[in-house]
């Protein structure tokens, strides 16, 4: 095995990132709460803000859309702006874009700068996300170790929007809805800073094109389908702007995948998705998302609005489950997916999850936190830890070098887009079950608290059978078995040079040739 003098440096920065990787698994964890808690922080503060702003009812949503539109749209290309100009460069400019934004946030003395920035934040969160994920993948080689690694970072992901309220509930009572947007000052800055002083630089000279057509269509696609879902939330399923911006999606995804398959620098190399324990993980991420917008919606509106929580007291209610999501993640990616494999543990996690989501169909306008929703939310904890950390892991194995950015991004891009139709689709159902429930009834204050105990439960029920039919096909899709670090499907053979890899990129095995 040779090297030559080119590529010495290279082998060093490896070596010298392989001696700090937990160190690295550190400050990528708090890049990945920061983005993961952008997505809930403000939820708690959006009173408040609508009071300081005056902005309306039906603009408040706005806050949340704006994040998860840019962000769920660009992340294919986010990921692929990491394979092409390094990972370490990636990352530290999503992370001061997202802090720049930030900033702006939480200063805006007007609506209108106020969205602007959270649509930035989303743009640059596409960035740093996928960089965040891709650098986890390349850092973490060894069995052993990558499911460790995996298993803080899963746990990460599935806790960061419990913490999220939390954080949000404690800055909103006790500062100012504005430290929600100014909080992300610190991570980023912490972050920037180890990302500097631990992940070296390593070289490169050659650049693979990116593939513009696949960008603008890809792009362009998921945009129409997070918007159509978004949509659906404000205007119902059936409404002409719901299903034109849904089918244009689709047309356009479609588009999308007829030029990636005759693409020679593709944004998405379809081997990726196509093996059938990736496309598993896939699925079984975006079911997650999916029915987790139940519990942190509808919940947090149940202990506010029913119980009547304060926003600390509120956040505080999720703590055992995210402690219990922690324990689960770590075990489970550490200890039982090498021995057992994807296809026990995830539809495992799946169906635990619907019986979390089960129990919490139970609860009422007079049922008690301990005895009503402590259960649930304990087995759901259980359960997610279960699906997030083995499926990252599954969803992003052998998919490395030159397609680890974005391999990663196809995570998050089932994250947010899991998000989004899990919003819009719960919440379309729980108004519809509201309504429902009123319906030739005399108004009143009780019968309104319980209409609304009835949507939320309805809700559940929804969140519970998706739950379920995810656990379902998870179940027939992954294989048997601990996973292989090699792919299953792998990618066409590329020309390159030996010195192609880029800044902040590469696994050992493709940084090393071989005679």
């Amino acid at each position: 095995m040779l090297t030559t003098n080119r590529e010495q440096p290279d082998l060093m920065a490896h070596s010298a990132d392989h001696d700090r990787r937990w160190l690295i698994l550190a400050v990528l964890c708090i890049a990945q709460l920061m983005v993961v808690l952008d997505a809930t922080v403000v939820n708690i503060a959006l009173p408040s803000a609508q009071k300081a702003l005056h902005f309306s009812d039906g603009n408040r949503q706005w806050m949340v859309t704006a994040y998860t539109l840019a962000f769920g749209s660009l992340l294919l290309l986010g990921g692929r702006l990491s394979d092409l100009f390094g990972r370490r460069r990636t990352l530290v400019t999503g992370l001061v874009g997202f802090a720049v934004a930030s900033a702006v946030g939480g200063a805006a003395q007007s609506f209108n700068v106020l969205i602007a920035a959270r649509a930035v934040q989303g743009i640059f969160a596409a960035i740093l996300a996928p960089a965040a994920l891709s650098l986890l993948t390349t850092t973490f080689t060894d069995a052993k170790e990558r499911g460790k690694a995996f298993g803080v970072f899963g746990a990460i992901s599935g806790a960061g929007a419990a913490i999220g309220l939390l954080v949000g509930g404690l800055l909103t009572e006790y500062l100012s809805w504005r430290w929600s947007l100014y909080v992300n000052l610190v991570f980023a800055a912490v972050a920037v800073t180890g990302v500097l002083l631990l992940l070296s630089k390593r070289s490169g000279d050659a650049r693979p094109r990116l593939d513009l057509w696949g960008t603008l269509t890809g792009s362009a696609g998921l945009f129409a389908l997070v918007y159509g879902f978004s949509q659906a939330n404000r205007s119902g399923w059936g409404a002409s702007s719901t299903l034109g911006l849904l089918a244009a999606g689709v047309v356009l995804l479609a588009v999308f995948v007829a030029i990636e398959r005759r693409s020679d620098h593709a944004l998405l190399p379809l081997w990726i998705v196509t093996d059938r324990n990736r496309g598993g993980a896939l699925l079984a991420i975006l079911a997650m998302t999916i029915g987790m917008f139940g519990v942190f919606l509808f919940l947090t509106y149940y202990l506010q609005q029913t119980l009547l929580y304060s926003p600390v007291k509120t956040g505080l209610a999720f703590l055992p489950m995210i402690g219990v999501l922690i324990a689960s993640s770590t075990i489970s990616s550490t200890a039982l997916l090498p021995r057992f494999g994807p296809r026990l543990l995830v539809p495992a996690g799946l169906f635990l999850a619907a019986i979390g989501m089960f129990l919490l169909t139970g609860l009422a306008t007079h049922s008690t936190y301990a005895a009503h929703v402590l259960p649930g939310l304990l087995v759901l904890g259980v359960g997610i830890g279960l699906i997030s950390a083995p499926a990252m892991n599954t969803a992003t194995l052998g998919v490395d070098g030159d397609d680890a950015g974005v391999g990663s991004a196809t995570v998050n891009t089932a994250q947010q887009v899991g998000g989004s139709l899990g919003t819009a689709l719960l919440n379309t159902v729980a108004t519809t079950a509201t309504t429902s429930f009123l319906a030739g009834k005399a108004a009143s204050p009780v019968l309104a608290a319980q209409a609304a105990v009835h949507g939320y439960t309805t809700a559940f029920w929804w969140a519970a059978a998706i739950f379920a039919a995810g656990a379902v096909v998870c179940g027939l899709l992954l294989r048997s078995g601990a996973p292989s670090r090699e792919p299953q499907s792998s990618s066409p053979p590329r020309e390159t040079s030996p010195h192609q890899e880029t800044e902040g990129e590469g696994s050992f095995r493709s940084a090393v040739p071989t005679l």
